[in-house]
This record gives structure tokens, C-alpha cells and sequence, in this order.
């Protein structure tokens, strides 16, 4: 109810600004005493996935705490697992504002934020500051002004970096709003990625003394045939795990009528559930629970995360369905799985 009435007034003002103020005063109380607001009392069911047990199957979805900024808190609402990012080696400012749209009536969000953060190097010390004691997943992506065809160099030096502060690493290759990123799931770029990326991790188990897992995140816009070789990809590098999916270009979903339906950018939210989840189900058929999918895309509710568990993950994340429902989605979800 109090959520209820505080959206309804953050909701009157522009989404960025909104979001901006809300992280702004979320990081201003985290790591203080004013975390016990968010606590509450959760049933333990921990989970057991490459080689991490994880508090919950509940996580907060790359995308909102892009620097790592409000961990402790989030880690206080009773997510068993945070994943960070996406972070560039490089700060970049992203797209051209307005860049964040709300589709109140279909419970959605289009952005085209184009993978704005500080840089690697504050991701790592915010990091560093954290007492959070539950499992952290760093994202990792390119800048938008490294060419397509060195983009594994940004991959790298970003994995370098984060290698000894994550718990996993994963990787976007999925992003509609980085121009050319999607072209890396593919062929050749697909496999020189993935090789690098897995002698690099073998190196840094080396060196660390501390195996970090690697993932990979996925578009929802993918053909059948695609998921399949994707799927063959990350099985032949022994890659640890997939998660599916990121944000769709795909409008078929909402209403053409929507204020923002001609906006471009990532569409999630409620309209994303029906397509992340055949693009779960296609990669269940295929990888046979070689290796794990984290399931993401359209949970609100926890009907829509009893299916993502039902079709295949062994994991779960959330992130609009968080912005409509607020942290009781969270209990819910944990509560009542």
C-alpha cells in the first residue's frame, strides 16, 4: 500500500530523474543503519548453481545499480543475488536523453540508455566498500566507441579488473542500444569471444587461486535455429551458464496505440514474459541442464516466476517488475517458492 502510493507520486515525473533520485537517495542510506528499513524476514531456501550457493533464486537484474552503488541495500530487500553493470572499461555518458519510457498501462519500460556508467575502475571500488555478504555478478559489456571487431579487448580488460571482486561474470552481448552489439552471438565473433574469455578466466583462476564463473546474456529477438547454435556455443567453451533473456526490439506486445510504441530501445517488463520464456524453453530442450539458464524477462509476479522455475531456470532476476511491484515482490517470490 505505501509503495502503491509512493510510485503513484514518483510516476508524475520523468523516468530518468526519477530513477536518478531514487538510486541517489538509496545510495545515500546504504551501508548505514537505515538499511533495517528494507529488512524483512525471509523463508531460507538456498540454491545451489555453478559451484555458488545462492541465499534465494531471487536477483536484481543488471541494468539499475549500473555502478554498484546501493548493494548493501538491495542485498537488505532480501535478494539472494546482485548482479551489477554494465560496465565499460571506459566512463560513458550513453545516449541522447530522453532515453526512458514507462508503459504504465502494459506495465513496461523502454529504455535507450546505451550503457551509461562510471567506468570499470568506481564499479571495483564501490565494490570493495560493500558488506554485503551474499553473491555479487558483475556485467561486463564495450564501450560504444570501441570498434565491433575489437570488442574483445573491452571484454577483457573489464574481466581483468572485476575477476577478483565477483562472484560471476557476465557477459552482454545482448543489448539492443550499443550499435553492432548483438552481431557478437553469432559465427565467428561468437566463438573468438567466448575462446578468449574462457583462457583468460583459466589465467586468472591461476593467478586468484579462485574460480569465478562466466555467463552470457542473450537477446529475447533470437530464431529457434539461432538459441540452438548459441546453445552449442556455450556447451563446446564450457561456458557456466546463460541468461536469458535481456530487452526485445519487438513491439508486437504492447498496444500500437501506447503513447511510447514508436520509441526505440529495449522494451521489458510484463510484455517480455511470452518471449523470454520461449527462448527459455528452446534452451532447456537443448543444453539438457549441462549448464544453468538464469531466467529473466516479464516476472512480476510469482505465477510468472513459478513458470520462468517450471520451463527450465535455475534462477531468476527481476528489474521492472520490481520499478511497478516494489520490494514485496521480492518476499513474495521467496515466500511462496
Amino acid at each position: 500500500m505505501i509503495y502503491d502510493i509512493i510510485r503513484s507520486m514518483l510516476f508524475r515525473l520523468d523516468p530518468e530523474l526519477t530513477q536518478n533520485f531514487i538510486l541517489k537517495q538509496l545510495s545515500i542510506m546504504n551501508r548505514t543503519p537505515l538499511e533495517k528499513i528494507f529488512k524483512r524476514k525471509l523463508t531460507s531456501n538456498p540454491v545451489n548453481c555453478m559451484g555458488l550457493t545462492f541465499e534465494n533464486l531471487v536477483g536484481l537484474a543488471a541494468g539499475l545499480d549500473k555502478n554498484a552503488e546501493c548493494v548493501d541495500l538491495f542485498g537488505a530487500m532480501g535478494f539472494g543475488f546482485i548482479e551489477v553493470g554494465t560496465v565499460t572499461p571506459i566512463a560513458q555518458i550513453g545516449n541522447k536523453k530522453p532515453r526512458l519510457f514507462r508503459l504504465i498501462e502494459s506495465e513496461a519500460i523502454i529504455n535507450r540508455m546505451g550503457l551509461n556508467n562510471l567506468g570499470v575502475d568506481n564499479l571495483v571500488n564501490n565494490i570493495k566498500k560493500s558488506k554485503f555478504k551474499g553473491i555479487i555478478g558483475i556485467n561486463i559489456g564495450k564501450n560504444n566507441s570501441t570498434p565491433i571487431e575489437r570488442s574483445k579487448d573491452d571484454y577483457l580488460i573489464c574481466m581483468e579488473k572485476v575477476y577478483p571482486y565477483a562472484n560471476y561474470i557476465a557477459l552482454n552481448i545482448s543489448s539492443p542500444n550499443t550499435p553492432f552489439l548483438r552481431a557478437l552471438q553469432f559465427g565467428e565473433a561468437l566463438e573468438d569471444l567466448l575462446s578468449s574469455i574462457k583462457i583468460k578466466q583459466k589465467k586468472l583462476t591461476q593467478l586468484t587461486l579462485k574460480y569465478v564463473p562466466v555467463v552470457v546474456k542473450i537477446s529475447p529477438d533470437l530464431s529457434e535455429e539461432e538459441i540452438i547454435q548459441i546453445a552449442d556455443s556455450l556447451l563446446r567453451h564450457n561456458i557456466d551458464g546463460v541468461i536469458a533473456t535481456n530487452t526485445t526490439i519487438k513491439r508486437s506486445l504492447i498496444n500500437e496505440k501506447s503513447k511510447y510504441y514508436k520509441e526505440i530501445g529495449g522494451l521489458s517488463g510484463r510484455p517480455l514474459q511470452l518471449i523470454s520464456s520461449f527462448v527459455i524453453q528452446c534452451l532447456a530442450k537443448e543444453l539438457k541442464g549441462r549448464i544453468p539458464i538464469i531466467g529473466v524477462g516479464g516476472i512480476d509476479s510469482v505465477i510468472a516466476a513459478r513458470e520462468k522455475i517450471f520451463i527450465g531456470t535455475s534462477l531468476i532476476q527481476i528489474y521492472s517488475g520490481l520499478i511497478y511491484k516494489g520490494p514485496k515482490l521480492i518476499r513474495d517470490i521467496i515466500n511462496h517458492i
